[in-house]
């Protein structure tokens, strides 16, 4: 088993930058593919990046390729996302989720972090 908890998010303007962290626990953390999802006010919540258990794949939605970057570090059982040129439509309540490797689900999520982009 395994707990997250993200930190890092925050207000920002349009084109600015974020990191958001989620430190994981456990000893297995590398037995573990990550992701990052977010939720909008009144919309449901959806998939943004993952990244593979070495952190040699990585995957993203359409929309923020290319503005976002995930990456992990196993020796300090976190995992990142480094979000650029923000947008307004970036704002939403930013999770991430843990899968065991070898499975298609997401069993363990954080709590959430709250990234607000607006002027």
């Amino acid at each position: 088993q395994v707990q997250l908890v993200e930190s890092g998010g925050g207000l920002v303007q349009p084109g600015g930058s974020l990191r958001l962290s989620c430190a994981a626990s456990g000893r297995t953390f590398n037995n573990y593919a990550l992701g990052w999802f977010r939720q909008a006010p009144g919309k449901e919540r959806e998939f943004v990046a993952a990244i593979n258990r070495s952190g040699g794949t990585t995957y993203y939605r359409d929309s923020v390729k290319g503005r976002f970057t995930i990456s992990r570090s196993n020796a300090e059982n976190t995992v990142y996302l480094q979000m650029n040129s923000l947008k307004p439509e970036d704002t939403a309540v930013y999770y991430c989720a843990a899968r065991v490797w070898n499975k298609s689900t997401y069993d363990y999520w954080g709590q959430g972090t709250q990234v607000t982009v607006s002027s």
